[in-house]
C-alpha cells in the first residue's frame, strides 16, 4: 500500500510512501528511496523489507525515473542490517517463510534497470550494507562505518553480500572480511573499494552524482547498466556479445536520433526516453 505525503525541506514537492518504512521522493529525473525506521536504525523488519520490495517495483517500471539514490533518515546509521530482534521470535517454520521476502528486497534495489546510487551516512552493516552493494555506486562521508557480520552471530551474509562483495574487491579480500566480520571506517572503506566515494555528506554527494548521471539518456543509461551486469565474470567474447545486443537495443532508438541532433546543434538534448 502507498500514500502521498508532504516533503518539506528535501528539495522535493512530495514524497510516496510505502508502508511504514520507506518513502520515496523525487528530485526531477532522481528518484530518492528512503529507508525510514529510525527508532531501529534502519532495522530491515519483514514489514521494512516488503515496502522496500514495493517500492522497487514501482521505479523499475517508472520510465521518469532515470536513477535511483537510496538514503537513510537516521543521523547515526545508514541501516544496521536485518532485525535481530523480530529474526529471535521466530520459529523455525516462520523463518523458512520469512526468507523470500527478506530476498525480495535485496534482489529488488539489486535489479532496478537504471543506474543506483547508495549515500552510506553513519553504519551499513550486515543486510544493510549489503543493500548498499547491491547499488551500482557507493556514496559515504567520514562517519561511515562497513561490514558483514553475520558470523559473529553465527549465519552468513544472505542478502547477496558473499556474491556482491568479491566482484567488488576480489575473493581474498572479500574472505578476510566476511570471515572476520570486522567493521571498516570510511577511509579505509575507500582504500579498500568497498566505497566508491568520499564526500563531505554522503546524501548530497549522492544526489548530485545522481544528478550528473540523469543528464544522460535514459534509454543509454539502462542498455549500459544491462551491459555491465550481464557481461560481467564471463569471457572477453561472450561479454563483447553481451555488449553488442546492448548497442543495438539503442542504436536505433529516439534518444540515440536526439542524441546526435542535439550535438551538431550544439544544445541539450531533450531526450524521449524511448
Amino acid at each position: 500500500m502507498t500514500s502521498e505525503i508532504s516533503d518539506s525541506g528535501t528539495g522535493a514537492a512530495a514524497g510516496q510512501r510505502f508502508g511504514e518504512y520507506v518513502v520515496v521522493r523525487r528530485h526531477g529525473h532522481v528518484a530518492e528511496l528512503v529507508l525510514d525506521r529510525p527508532k531501529a536504525m534502519n532495522a530491515v523488519s519483514t514489514a521494512m523489507a516488503r515496502s522496500i520490495a514495493a517500492a522497487c517495483d514501482a521505479l523499475a517500471a517508472d520510465p521518469s525515473a532515470r536513477t535511483v539514490v537510496l538514503t537513510s533518515t537516521h543521523d547515526r546509521a545508514f541501516c544496521v542490517g536485518a532485525d535481530l530482534k523480530e529474526r529471535n521470535s521466530l520459529t523455525d517454520a516462520e523463518l523458512v517463510r520469512q526468507r523470500p521476502t527478506a530476498r525480495a528486497a535485496y534482489t529488488g534495489v539489486l535489479e532496478l534497470p537504471m543506474p543506483t546510487v547508495a549515500a552510506v551516512h553513519g553504519f551499513a552493516l550486515g543486510g544493510g550494507f549489503e543493500l548498499a552493494l547491491a547499488c551500482d555506486l557507493i556514496v559515504a562521508d567520514a562517519t561511515a562505518v562497513v561490514g558483514l557480520p553475520e558470523v559473529s552471530v553465527g549465519v552468513i551474509p544472505g542478502g547477496g553480500g558473499t556474491q556482491l562483495l568479491p566482484r567488488r574487491v576480489g575473493a581474498a579480500r572479500a574472505a578476510e572480511l566476511v570471515f572476520s566480520a570486522r567493521r571498516v571506517e570510511s577511509a579505509e572503506a575507500r582504500e579498500l573499494g568497498l566505497i566508491d566515494i568520499l564526500a563531505d555528506d554522503a546524501r548530497t554527494g549522492a544526489l548530485e552524482l545522481a544528478g550528473r548521471i540523469a543528464a544522460n539518456s535514459p534509454v543509454g543509461l539502462r542498455a549500459a547498466k544491462r551491459a555491465l551486469r550481464l557481461g560481467h565474470g564471463l569471457d572477453l567474447r561472450a561479454g563483447l556479445e553481451v555488449e553488442d545486443a546492448a548497442w543495438r537495443s539503442v542504436a536505433f532508438s529516439g534518444d540515440r536520433a536526439e542524441g546526435v541532433a542535439a550535438f551538431n546543434e550544439k544544445r541539450k538534448p531533450q531526450w524521449p526516453g524511448e
